[in-house]
């Protein structure tokens, strides 16, 4: 198999168009743009219309993608896909993602991890690259949050919003040459480390209890408890532990790959709560400044919103080629994990 290490070709996002602001919630929840805003560091979010799937929304940041990396649906071996709000229980929502691309030969699954979902799916598409049994993989995360919200409570249904963010991967041999692409001289950015953890003792402290086979079938008592609607439990709780495993991970992936925290360029958090992240940064000593932020205008998209925001620092240029990039994330679970990018 030779030195196969394991590099980004191209990233892709796609929001959805409708905007909520905070003052269209203040028509329809006892609260005000700067209380949500105070607490949460949120001014925005974007909510899927309702004939749109979540396969909808994977297939545009997708392309994006692909058209990034210079390959089309029929180069990919592997689709991964990361949600908790997939189109369908069965089939998953990877494998209508697949039949929309098109992607013939791709062999397609979900990965569930809650807001880690997307470091998770970068985790299980580097080991099957790197043993060689796919040569490209799609790692996606997509969410549409805003029908798993109870609309009448206001300190949850305020955090959330829908999107999607996708990136390529393929294996490349030590001299950094891209096997597959080496005639067209593709750079790659490469991914140095995946590191993932779980804690399943604490896992109600996130919980969608409905629509698993505890609750099924769904019933009107179900309804009516709104089993079917996200609940935070232990919120002051969870931030205390997001935190330090938020910025544990990120220490993880410095410490592994022999670098500093301070040789990082940008710290790529999943978009939880402004406040959170201002405790993170001050817990690993860096800069606020060198945190990428896109909670205020697009919330908390759960499993996608670390792969958005790498998209949208590629594209406005606030990465550049060397840059060292930490991915980190905390969620539901509990999950966590980094990634450290050499772009």
């Amino acid at each position: 198999m030779g030195d196969r290490r394991i590099g980004i070709l191209g990233t892709g996002s796609f929001l959805p168009e409708r905007i909520l602001s905070n003052f269209d919630l203040e028509k329809i929840l006892n609260t005000n743009d700067e209380w949500i805003y105070k607490r949460t560091g949120i001014k925005e979010r974007r909510i899927a219309a309702p004939n749109v799937n979540a396969s909808d929304l994977a297939k545009e940041a997708s392309l994006r993608a692909m058209e990034m990396a210079g390959i089309s649906a029929k180069d990919l071996d592997l689709i991964v896909m990361a949600t908790m709000t997939p189109d369908t229980a069965c089939p998953a929502g990877s494998n209508w993602l697949e039949a929309k691309l098109g992607a013939e030969k791709a062999v397609s699954f979900d990965v569930t991890a809650a807001c880690c979902g997307f470091i998770f799916g970068l985790s299980v598409a580097e080991q099957y690259l790197k043993c060689g049994t796919f040569k490209t993989a799609l790692v996606v995360a997509v969410e549409i949050m805003s029908r798993t919200l109870d609309w009448t409570d206001r300190e949850s249904c305020i955090l959330w919003g829908d999107g999607s963010g996708a990136a390529v991967l393929q294996a490349f041999d030590s001299s950094g040459k891209n096997r597959s692409l080496q005639p067209k001289g593709k750079e790659v950015s490469e991914i140095l480390s995946v590191h993932i953890h779980t804690d399943g003792a604490n896992g109600e402290n996130l919980l969608l209890p409905g629509g698993g086979s505890k609750t099924t079938p769904i019933s009107y008592e179900s309804v009516d408890k709104r089993l079917h609607t996200l609940r935070m439990v232990k919120a002051n709780e969870s931030v205390r532990v997001a935190v330090k495993r938020f910025a544990e991970a990120a220490e993880e992936a410095a410490s592994h790959n022999h670098i500093h925290l301070s040789d990082v360029k940008w710290v790529i958090p999943h978009q939880a709560n402004l406040r959170m992240l201002q405790q993170v940064a001050k817990r690993l000593n860096v800069p606020f400044g060198k945190v990428y932020l896109t909670i205020e205008k697009y919330a908390n998209i759960s499993s996608a919103t670390v792969p958005i925001a790498l998209d949208e620092a590629v594209r406005n240029g606030s990465i550049h080629k060397g840059d060292l990039i930490i991915l980190t994330a905390f969620g539901g679970g509990l999950t966590w994990g980094s990634s450290l990018i050499k772009w």
